[in-house]
């Protein structure tokens, strides 16, 4: 399952650097995450990193976005492929 930032996002910034997959971006008024390109860290680090430095705790798994953990890794492999 893809995350994504829900409207309490603060567009602090802090999210953004620790993506291994670039997968974050500024929008309009807050930060998006492209679900084609999250993992959920899945085959970079243990959990999503974007959710352990966000101070607004605004990072949500994308109940339109359901992926097993094979499905990320494969994924995240073809990224970095």
């Amino acid at each position: 399952m893809a995350l994504l930032i829900n409207d309490n996002c603060t567009a602090c910034d802090a999210c953004k650097p620790v993506c291994p997959n670039e997968a974050i971006s500024a929008g309009e008024l807050l930060y998006v995450i492209d679900p084609f390109r999250c993992t959920e860290c899945v085959g970079a680090e243990d959990e999503p990193q974007c959710k352990l430095v966000c101070p607004a705790d605004c990072i949500v798994a994308d109940p339109d976005v359901v992926e097993s953990p094979e499905e990320l890794q494969a994924k995240y492999e073809s990224l970095h492929a």
